[in-house]
């Protein structure tokens, strides 16, 4: 183990905390490997309990070629040294090291701002080292916005502690005042005599491994010279160039090429396998281990026909078809009170006032119930991963949005210690909250062991729809109350499977009641972009949308009855004001308004369409969305992550949708499974809102949530067609426009 190895990961400040205390259900991917390791000292019938019987942590997971092992969410912690997380060297080049990874959501750029804000260097000296296990301090991993409020703070802290360091060793080597010196562009400076020293000289090249102050003074946001501006894109040449690498471009030497033979249906079974024709092939390694089976090969056509000389039988049992998938998951949910106690964080939900009198007592009573189907995270890049094995230990280059979390499932796989393995995540072709799970690096590693050589393996896309998670499925149900004058007075809202997040109202609701519940899936589920964030605004904002014309209210001044949070009326009031609320539509033509919060930021979204239902074409024309995350950190990246987020959002609000018949994905590649296409992009406005008095909180998930019910409603207004499901324009559109 080297120096560097054993400094990392020293301190009792441990990741787990950068979940904020709230257990996110709906990451079913890592509850259904977790086992009792995550919950320490509580017994499965407690933890039950405190979940008010609604969160199973041990899910049926389907017979994939290579289910993830059993383990725990966590292990490690973050260390409180400088030099774990930045170095100088003699030139007076900064090397920044962070466990998270980049995924394009630009978080390179946005940490090398944070070093070079409270370091005093110009951007240029700064190189970022992400994802590498060997020399990165602990990650939980990339994903629930988290790296803008709980990362940059991370990187400012230490690279503040060693300016203040900087200015020690020069105070010292001076003889002079703290006071009288200053940290611009590298370099100590003298203010009286003007003076200067690079910090090169000061630091010798030599590590610093001095403890981070919890008081190290940091630069406020009023006084940024580097955050809050528009920094280009630090690898953008690169990128646009195509001299970047991603997993799938990494060669070695003596490299082979991987593939895995895969089931027929999800949770299939093989009986028995002929692999001898595959084995007389020149240079083929064939695996087999229990229901694994593998090849590797010279080249990557040679794994193909190999893989395709294997004979299989397989016992397939009965599986459910996506007929009766809402029916079903409401069916299969678990019983009982779904109130969540509190406990462990899971206050999001819960129960207020007397739902049962209020619903009696308002002059307006709606119930209705919202269905999302199950949609694929399409990343450009499939997962992919390069395993070599040298002398017992393991290297494995893999996309992943949770390198240390990968490590951790192959050290466990293969009987290893943590140390014994090293993952190095490449940047990425995006994650969207689906590249959580190691199965491409473990299937790697598998191969490359029996090969005695590296070994390449990449899914192909039909593997990436069939063998991946999914976005979770599900059903909402709302009933509410509300008054003439436009006062909600109840609030009743039931999620099955989906998930919790932004499940609570942010309205001003005295009586209601939220829960969720967990639904016995039919498929593979786990993380997405927002989590059921997206689900449950749909319906929240849809139902909204409904209540307002039952009232005869104009959508936007219904909402605003019933906020009271400064910062969501504050998004709103934005997005009507740039989208100019108010005037009339076009024939042919609605508009439609949805906001809602989650993780910290406030969004809010405008939509026209134009809507043919003759012809049954919807076109989205124009979006403005409102966005405010707290104090800005680059504007221009900010607002490409929000464009990003809605155009994103299209494809799920639309046409997405996973359909599946006895344990086969149906649609398992692009000319079946419709994402946007350029023609389908509207014209998008983005207002962004600085709220340099706010802390930072992230940006990759919440713009995406408002889209989807600002179009439905679009499409109401413009053809008096109510469609409450996604997507949109689905069966429900399709037999709303048959006749």
């Amino acid at each position: 183990m080297t120096d560097r190895e054993r400094d990392l990961g020293q301190a009792p400040e441990v990741e787990a905390a950068q979940w904020g205390g709230v257990w996110e259900v709906e990451r079913y991917e890592l509850w259904e490997a977790a086992g009792d390791a995550v919950f320490s000292g509580w017994s499965r019938r407690e933890f039950l309990q405190a979940a008010g019987g609604v969160v199973v942590c041990l899910l049926v997971r389907p017979a994939v070629a290579q289910p993830p092992p059993r383990g725990r969410f966590f292990s490690g912690s973050a260390p409180r040294q400088i030099g774990a997380w930045l170095h100088l060297d003699e030139k007076g080049n900064v090397t920044a090291y962070s466990g998270k990874v980049e995924v394009g959501q630009n978080v390179r750029t946005m940490l090398v701002q944070a070093v070079a804000e409270e370091l005093r260097v110009p951007v240029e000296r700064i190189t970022m080292v992400l994802g590498d296990t060997q020399q990165c301090p602990f990650d939980a991993g990339t994903f629930g916005s988290r790296s803008a409020p709980s990362m940059v703070p991370q990187m400012r802290r230490a690279a503040a502690a060693l300016r203040e360091v900087l200015l020690d060793l020069a105070a010292e080597r001076w003889q002079v005042s703290r006071d009288a010196l200053a940290a611009e562009q590298g370099e100590i400076l003298h203010k009286g005599d003007g003076r200067r020293i690079p910090y090169q000289e000061l630091a010798g090249g030599q590590r610093i491994m001095r403890i981070i102050p919890d008081d190290v003074p940091l630069q406020p946001p009023d006084r940024w010279q580097v955050q809050g501006t528009a920094v280009k894109k630090v690898n953008a040449l690169q990128i646009v160039t195509g001299k970047h690498r991603y997993t799938s471009d990494v060669q070695l030497p003596g490299m082979l090429y991987g593939k895995v033979l895969r089931p027929p249906a999800l949770r299939a079974r093989l009986r028995s396998v002929e692999i001898r024709h595959a084995e007389s092939r020149e240079g083929v390694v064939v695996v087999r281990d229990g229901d694994f089976v593998g090849v590797a090969a010279p080249t990557a056509w040679d794994a193909e026909q190999a893989l395709a000389a294997i004979e299989a039988d397989w016992e397939v049992a009965p599986e459910p078809d996506d007929h009766n998938l809402y029916e079903d998951l409401k069916r299969s949910a678990v019983s009982g009170d779904a109130r969540f106690s509190g406990r462990a964080g899971f206050g999001r939900s819960g129960a207020a006032g007397d739902v049962e009198r209020s619903l009696r007592e308002a002059d307006i009573v709606l119930e209705q119930a919202y269905r999302v189907a199950y949609i694929a995270h399409a990343p450009l890049e499939p997962r992919a991963a390069v395993a070599q094995w040298e002398d017992g230990r393991l290297t494995v280059w893999t996309g992943t949005q949770r390198p240390f979390g990968v490590r951790d499932e192959l050290a466990r796989q293969f009987g290893l210690s943590p140390d014994q393995v090293r993952v190095i995540v490449p940047d990425t072709g995006s994650g969207y909250g689906g590249k959580h799970t190691g199965e491409a690096a473990i299937e790697a590693a598998r191969l490359a062991r029996a090969a005695g050589r590296p070994v390449k393996l990449v899914w192909t896309r039909e593997e990436e729809f069939q063998w991946a998670y999914f976005r979770p499925a599900g059903l909402i149900e709302i009933r509410s109350g509300v008054r003439r004058d436009g006062r909600l007075i109840a609030w009743e809202c039931h999620n099955y499977n989906s998930g919790q997040s932004a499940l609570a109202t942010p309205y001003d609701v005295p009586n209601r009641r939220v829960e969720f519940h967990r639904s016995d899936a039919p498929l593979r589920q786990g993380s997405y972009r927002a989590l059921a964030a997206t689900a449950n605004t749909f319906a929240r904002e849809t139902h909204m949308d409904e209540l307002a014309v039952k009232l005869q209210l104009d959508p936007v001044e219904f909402r605003l009855k019933n906020l009271t949070d400064p910062r969501l009326t504050a998004v709103l009031k934005a997005a009507v004001e740039a989208f100019g609320w108010g005037k009339p539509a076009q024939n042919g033509r609605g508009f439609g308004v949805a906001c809602g919060t989650e993780k910290g930021s406030y969004v809010a979204t405008c939509a026209e369409v134009e809507v043919d239902p003759e012809e049954k074409r919807v076109r989205v024309v124009r979006a403005v969305t409102a966005f405010e995350c707290g104090a800005i950190l680059n504007p221009d990246q900010l607002r490409n992550q929000v464009e990003g987020a809605l155009v994103m959002g299209l494809g799920g609000a639309l046409w997405e949708e996973i359909r599946f018949q006895q344990g086969k994905i149906t649609n398992a590649r692009f000319s079946a499974y419709r994402v946007p296409r350029f023609r389908d992009i509207p014209s998008i406005e983005v207002v962004l809102l600085d709220r340099k008095d706010l802390p930072s909180a992230g940006a990759g998930e919440t713009p995406i949530i408002a889209i989807a019910p600002a179009v439905g409603n679009a499409i109401y207004a413009a053809c008096g067609i109510r469609l409450r499901s996604m997507p949109l324009l689905g069966d429900e559109w399709k037999a709303a426009t048959s006749g």
